[in-house]
């Protein structure tokens, strides 16, 4: 577990990375393209899809985003199960 806390918190340490989280929780199952765009024009970013791709892909490390194919798209899904565990013994 030690390894996966890690991950998130490193995945968690981007604020771009955060930026894609909050996109996602707002509105799941974005493709790469919608997800680009949301970022570009709601928070100015000048990303390229390339560049969010590889935050992407920390964030599935860490368990915290999912892909999965939606008809021809593969679309973006949020998962906040890893954030549940590893925050649940703090909170409790």
């Amino acid at each position: 577990m030690k390894a996966d806390k890690e991950a998130i918190f490193k995945a968690l340490s981007d604020s771009t990375r955060r930026l894609i989280l909050d996109e996602l929780a707002e509105r799941n199952e974005q493709t790469l393209y919608e997800l680009t765009a949301r970022l570009i024009m709601k928070h100015g970013l000048s990303i390229s899809r390339q560049a969010i791709a590889k935050h992407l892909a920390a964030l599935e490390d860490a368990g915290l985003v999912k892909s999965a194919k939606k008809g021809k798209y593969k679309v973006l899904v949020f998962d906040n199960e890893p954030l549940k565990h590893l925050l649940h013994g703090w909170i409790e």
